[in-house]
């Protein structure tokens, strides 16, 4: 993907811009699904969604965005955020080493 860059000189919002490509970096980010365990991916944010496949073991999941949904308990948590990782496919972030309690991704739309 192309970044065009505009000198702060040139444009308002300086910190604006900082913030989007922070987030757009981070979310192009790989993370890592817990060990030892196969993750479910489902359609929607939350264990009533059907099954659309499962994470290997040792998967890295690419998050897209994230939204909020049904509270999950797992290894890194109790959550009710869900990593969108493709379309109408989520996991919960309780199962996903971001190294954050919060949004490390924008939230989806």
């Amino acid at each position: 993907m192309a970044t065009e860059h505009v000198p702060a000189t040139e444009r308002a919002g300086a910190a604006e811009e900082l913030t989007v490509t922070e987030a757009t970096a981070t979310a192009a980010a790989s993370y890592p699904v817990a060990p030892g365990y196969t993750v479910n991916v489902r359609s929607g944010p939350g264990t009533q969604y059907r099954i659309v496949r499962r994470l290997p073991l040792n998967a890295r999941v690419t998050i897209n965005c994230q939204k909020p949904g049904q509270w999950v308990t797992g290894p890194y948590g109790t959550t009710n955020i869900w990593d969108c990782i493709g379309v109408g496919e989520y996991i919960s972030d309780s199962y996903v080493h971001t190294g954050s309690d919060g949004y490390v991704a924008p939230r989806c739309a």
